[in-house]
């Protein structure tokens, strides 16, 4: 079997940091689905809201990833694709969400953003994938 090298931060530290930024997003998630919801048809461009709702959704799918990502980094300790995941889950529902919800609301599309943030999330499922048949 590879040994795949091991990230330098401890576990406890990494777990946390996991958790912390998948309750982030699932705090932003909650409170974007609120704005989606409630703001009056004008805030959004047209079919906005159907966007908004979108990102709100896949944000908080990702948040729960990152929480588990967090619970496995504290149960299995450092593991190289499990940290990879988790900032795979961070970096693409940053770019995913923020590029749908901004698309959403202004109607302006930022070019290759939310597919770069789509991709990034896609790798970090392989990745977790990975991991659990290694493990």
């Amino acid at each position: 079997m590879t040994v795949l090298p091991v990230f330098p931060f401890s576990p406890p530290r990494s777990a946390r940091s996991f958790q912390i930024v998948g309750g982030l997003a699932g705090l932003l998630s909650v409170a974007g689905g609120a704005l989606a919801a409630h703001l009056p048809d004008p805030a959004f461009a047209p079919g906005g809201r159907a966007l908004a709702r979108e990102a709100v959704q896949m944000g908080m799918w990702h948040a729960l990833a990152l929480l588990v990502v967090g619970v496995l980094l504290a149960q299995r300790g450092r593991r190289i694709l499990l940290l990879l995941s988790g900032c795979g889950f961070a970096v693409g529902t940053i770019l995913f969400c923020g590029a749908v919800a901004w698309t959403g609301v202004t109607g302006i599309h930022l070019g290759p953003v939310a597919p770069t943030g789509g991709s990034t999330l896609m790798l970090a499922w392989l990745l977790l994938a990975v991991d659990a048949m290694r493990a």
